[in-house]
C-alpha cells in the first residue's frame, strides 16, 4: 500500500475535512509524480470521500432513527400504556419541532372529548379542557378521518368554535395547530395534535410522520385493551390461561421482532434489510415494492391475501408509500399477520425518517441564522458548538446574503398572485437551504425573501459570491433571483452583532439593485459606485477611490505624468479640450494625448454621465486625502 493511500485512510480515521482530501493529490503533483500515479491516486481520493459521505450518513441516520424506533421498542414490551403515550407524544413534538404536543381520546359513557397527554403546555385550563363532540379542529379530525391543519385557528371557519375551546387555546396561546386522526380500523377514538404558538405551515411530510405516531398510540391503546380483556378473561373463564398464552405470545413476539429490527436500523439497516429480517422471522419471502397494494390501503392497515401472497400497505398520514408482500407463506395466521403489520409501520418509520433528515437540518440551520441576527448576545460558547454540529466553519469570514425572487408584478384582479409569491417563497428558501448545506453556511426565511451566511473561498470576493449565488438559485428555480451582498464579516460566531449589521447592508444592495433595474443579479456595495459606498455600512473611501481612478493616479506616480490634474481640469472646463489646454497652457494636442491615455486606463465609458459623475467625486476625494495627508506630515 503506497503512503498516499495510508494518508486518505488516517484522513478517516481522524474524520479529517472535505478539503484535506486534497493534500495528498497536490503534494504529489508537485512532488513531480507521473500521470498514472495521480490518476490512480485521483480515484483513490474519490474513493475515501464516498466512505466519508457514507460513514457520515450511517452516523446521522443513526441520530435520527434512534427517536423513531425507540417508539416502536415500547410498543412492544408495552407495560404501562401512560408511559408509552407521553414517549409518543414527546418525540412527536421533538420531531416536528412544534413548543406543544397532545393527545385526546374520546369517552363513549360521557359523550365527550378529553386531553389524555400534554407536553409543553403551561396553561391548567388546557389541560384539563373536555370538550363535545363534533367540537374544534378535533372534532373536524374525528369526524372526517382525516388530518386537517390551520396556519390560524381563530381565523378559520372550517370547524365549529365553542367558547370554552376558544378560551382555552387563547390561554394557552396557540395559533398554528396540526390535527391526526387516532384510528382503530375504522373508528375514531382519538386525535393527535402538534401546535406551535405562531403562524406556521405543516408541510406534507410533517403530516405524515404524526400521522405514524397517531398510528403507534393507536396501536398502544388497541394493545392495552388487549391487555385488560385478556386479564378480565382470566377472572370469568375456565379458559383464560389458553387466552393469556395466546396473548402473551403475541406480545412476546412482537417484542423480539421489534428488537431485531430496531438493532438492524440502528445500525445503518435500510429498508430491503427490515425485509430480509421479516422473512427470516416469519419463514417466507418478505419483499418491498413501491407501487401496487389498492386492496391493503384499502384494508386500513391490515394486512389482506392476495392469491398466495400476504401484502400490507406501508402508508403515513394517508400517503402510499409502498407496500410490503410476503411470499411462500399462504397460511398465515393471525399472530404472523400482526407482525407483518408492525413490519409496514416501522417500514413506514424509515422511510419518513429519511425524507425528514434533510429538512430537519434545513430548519437547525435556520434557526441558527435567526439567532445570530435576532438573539446576538446568546452564549457564544453554545453558538460555536450548534455551529460545529452542522460543519460549519465559524472561524473564516462570511458574506450575509439577502436574496428574493423577481418576477413581473401580477394585475390586481389575479387572485393567485400571492399564492404564487409565497410559493416562490418557499421554493426560494428550499434552494438557498441546499446551497447553506452544500457551502457549509446558514440560511433563513426572512423579510419576504431569504437570507444566507456564506464563508468566502480564498481570493473570493462579496461581490464575486453574490453573483455566484444568484446564478446557482436562479437556475435552480428557473426564475431571476437578485442577491445582495454585505462586507465580509470575521469569524461572525466571535462578533454575532455583526451578523444583523451585515444583513441591513446586504437589504439595502438588494433594494438598491430593484430600483438600478438589475433584477436578476447579485452585487456587494462595491459594485454599484458612489451608491454602494452609501449603502454601505463602512465607508471605504480609499477603496471606492482606488476602483474609480486608482490605475491614473497609479500611472502618474510611475511615469511623472500629470493626467489627474488633467482630469480636473477637463470636468472644471466643462469636458472642452480646447478650454483645458488654457487652463493648463498647453497644446490641445497634448490634452487630447492625456485623453486617450486616461480612456485606455478607466474603459471606454468612462465620459458616460454615471461614470463621469462618479470619477469627479473619486477626484474630490482623492484630493481632500491628500491635502489631509500632507497637513498631517507638517
Amino acid at each position: 500500500m503506497s503512503h498516499e493511500h495510508v494518508s486518505y485512510l488516517e484522513l478517516l480515521a481522524r474524520g479529517a475535512a472535505t478539503e484535506a482530501y486534497d493534500r495528498p493529490v497536490l503534494l504529489a503533483r508537485a512532488s513531480g509524480a507521473g500521470p498514472e500515479a495521480l490518476a490512480e491516486l485521483e480515484e483513490a481520493k474519490q474513493l475515501a470521500l464516498r466512505v466519508r459521505a457514507e460513514l457520515e450518513g450511517r452516523r446521522r441516520r443513526e441520530a435520527e432513527l434512534s427517536a423513531l424506533f425507540a417508539t416502536a421498542h415500547d410498543l412492544a414490551g408495552l407495560r404501562d400504556l401512560d408511559a408509552v403515550l407521553r414517549a409518543i407524544v414527546q418525540r412527536a413534538r421533538s420531531l416536528l419541532g412544534t413548543e406543544v404536543a397532545y393527545l385526546s381520546l374520546n369517552d363513549p359513557a360521557a359523550g365527550d372529548t378529553y386531553m389524555r397527554v400534554t407536553e409543553g403546555s403551561v396553561s391548567a385550563r388546557f389541560q384539563q379542557l373536555r370538550l363535545g363532540m363534533g367540537e374544534g379542529l378535533g372534532g373536524l379530525v374525528a369526524q372526517t378521518a382525516r388530518p386537517y391543519v390551520t396556519d390560524d385557528y381563530f381565523d378559520d371557519a372550517r370547524f365549529q368554535h365553542t367558547r370554552t375551546i376558544d378560551t382555552a387555546v387563547r390561554d394557552e396561546g396557540l395559533v398554528a395547530i396540526l390535527g391526526v386522526p387516532l384510528s382503530l380500523g375504522s373508528q375514531v377514538i382519538g386525535v393527535l395534535f402538534a401546535a406551535d404558538r405562531r403562524a406556521r405551515v405543516f408541510g406534507r411530510e410533517q403530516v405524515a410522520l404524526l400521522g405514524s405516531f397517531a398510528a403507534h398510540a393507536a396501536v398502544a391503546i388497541d394493545t392495552a385493551n388487549l391487555l385488560a380483556e385478556t386479564r378480565s378473561a382470566l377472572a370469568e373463564l375456565e379458559r383464560a390461561n389458553d387466552i393469556i398464552r395466546e396473548h402473551s405470545g403475541v406480545i412476546e413476539r412482537a417484542s423480539e421482532v421489534h428488537d431485531r429490527l430496531s438493532e438492524l436500523v440502528l445500525h445503518g439497516g435500510g429498508v430491503h434489510d427490515v425485509a430480509r429480517a421479516v422473512s427470516e422471522v416469519l419463514g417466507g419471502t418478505v419483499e418491498f415494492t413501491e407501487t401496487g397494494a389498492g386492496s391493503a390501503r384499502r384494508a386500513g392497515g391490515h394486512a389482506v391475501r392476495e392469491g398466495d401472497d400476504w401484502v400490507a400497505a406501508v402508508s403515513a398520514g394517508g400517503e402510499a408509500l409502498g407496500t410490503l408482500v410476503l411470499h411462500g407463506r399462504p397460511d398465515l395466521d393471525p399472530v404472523d399477520q400482526r407482525t407483518l403489520e408492525r413490519a409496514a409501520l416501522v417500514t413506514s418509520l424509515l422511510l419518513l425518517a429519511r425524507r425528514s433528515a434533510g429538512e430537519a437540518e434545513q430548519r437547525v440551520r435556520g434557526e441558527l441564522l435567526d439567532d445570530l441576527l435576532d438573539a446576538p448576545d446568546r452564549d457564544r460558547r453554545l453558538l460555536r458548538e450548534r455551529a460545529a454540529r452542522l460543519r460549519t466553519d465559524s472561524e473564516a469570514p462570511h458574506v450575509v446574503l439577502a436574496a428574493r425572487v423577481d418576477r413581473a408584478a401580477a394585475g390586481a384582479a389575479d387572485t393567485d398572485a400571492g399564492r404564487r409569491e409565497s410559493a416562490d417563497r418557499q421554493r426560494l428558501w428550499s434552494a438557498a437551504s441546499h446551497l447553506a448545506a452544500t457551502r457549509h453556511g446558514l440560511a433563513s426565511a426572512r423579510d419576504g425573501g431569504t437570507v444566507l451566511l456564506l464563508p468566502l473561498g480564498p481570493g473570493e470576493t462579496a461581490a464575486e459570491l453574490a453573483r455566484q449565488t444568484a446564478k446557482s438559485l436562479g437556475g435552480t428555480l428557473r426564475e431571476e433571483v437578485t442577491v445582495g451582498a454585505s462586507a465580509p464579516v470575521r469569524a461572525p460566531l466571535d462578533h454575532p452583532d455583526q451578523v444583523a449589521v451585515a444583513y441591513g447592508e446586504a437589504r439595502r444592495c438588494l433594494d438598491a439593485l430593484g430600483l438600478l433595474h438589475r433584477s436578476g443579479q447579485g452585487a456587494a456595495a462595491e459594485d454599484l459606485g458612489f451608491l454602494g459606498l452609501l449603502l454601505a455600512d463602512s465607508r471605504d473611501i480609499g477603496g471606492f477611490v482606488d476602483r474609480t481612478v486608482g490605475q491614473v493616479v497609479a500611472y502618474d506616480r510611475r511615469r511623472g505624468t500629470e493626467l489627474v490634474r488633467t482630469l480636473d481640469a477637463y470636468f472644471a472646463s466643462g469636458m472642452s479640450p480646447a478650454r483645458t489646454k488654457d487652463e493648463l497652457h498647453v497644446h490641445v494636442n497634448t490634452v487630447a494625448q492625456r485623453l486617450e491615455r486616461i480612456g485606455r486606463l478607466l474603459g471606454p465609458d468612462w465620459q458616460s454621465p454615471s461614470r463621469a459623475l462618479e470619477i469627479q467625486l473619486a477626484l474630490r476625494l482623492h484630493a481632500l486625502a491628500d491635502a489631509v495627508g500632507r497637513k498631517r506630515r507638517t
